[in-house]
């Protein structure tokens, strides 16, 4: 069959539903509603630390699930930071940082479960420039559309890095060949694709979709700033840079 979908959620439940019935999907089952583990993960994780922004890069954004574990290990032994988010952005960012954590380690550092023994907090103003990042994905397209689990935390963190000033930096992902469709719309606020391995194949999209510049703050609630505290802690931020520049800009005038 043509894959090709009228709208994300079909594209999901197609790749969930395919997951499941090959027999490829891998724990945490059932594979429906999640970023889905897949069998081959490791070998896709290896094949996209060998792409040069990846294998090169000092500081990597990486997402905490369960399919891209491979990656934050073998980004560690790579000699790499990675920042993990965390889930559903209710804690902001944290940092394994290889040279802190015992070689021996890496692979408990890496797991979501254990993580929490190795990884340090991160403060917004404290965060690097990243070299590239990582993006789990329930579908994707080889022109580097992506679909997320629907909640959109991913392309939030995107546009958070993006309002901190941040360069737009490449995006790969990992998953299973079955999660490569033909296609499926996109909306303004995803992140596009750069990369996207799988255990077979390395795709390169050669003109990547424009990224995102800015939260979209007129489609965020209340209570979605309650339950993820970092939004909070970013508009605080950025008052405290827009008085520190009106003061500077005073100082000036005085002077």
């Amino acid at each position: 069959m043509s894959a090709n979908f009228a709208t994300k959620a079909q594209a999901r439940a197609w790749v969930w539903d395919a997951l499941h019935e090959q027999g490829v999907a891998r724990a945490p089952l059932p594979p429906h509603g999640r970023i889905a583990n897949f069998a081959g993960a490791e070998a896709a994780a290896q094949r996209l630390l060998q792409e040069p922004l990846w294998r090169d890069a000092r500081a990597i954004k990486v997402n905490p699930d369960s399919p891209q574990r491979h990656v934050r290990e073998a980004a560690l032994r790579q000699g790499i930071r990675v920042y993990v988010p965390t889930p559903r952005l209710q804690g902001g960012f944290f940092l394994l940082d290889p040279h802190g954590i015992p070689e021996a380690c890496y692979g408990e550092a890496a797991s979501r479960a254990t993580m929490a023994r190795w990884a340090v907090p991160v403060a917004l103003d404290r965060l690097p420039q990243f070299d590239a990042i990582v993006t789990g994905c329930v579908a994707v397209t080889a022109a580097g559309k992506r679909a997320g689990k629907g909640a959109g935390y991913s392309d939030l963190e995107y546009a958070i890095l993006r309002e901190l000033g941040f360069a737009a930096v490449p995006v790969a992902t990992t998953v299973h060949d079955l999660q490569v469709l033909d296609d499926f719309p996109v909306e303004g606020m995803d992140q596009p694709l750069t990369v996207i391995c799988t255990p077979t194949r390395t795709l390169r999209v050669a003109i990547p979709a424009a990224a995102p510049e800015r939260v979209e703050w007129e489609r965020l609630r209340a209570e979605d700033l309650d339950a993820m505290p970092i939004l909070r802690d970013l508009q605080a931020l950025q008052r405290r840079r827009a008085e520190s520049t009106v003061r500077e800009a005073e100082v000036r005038l005085r002077s």
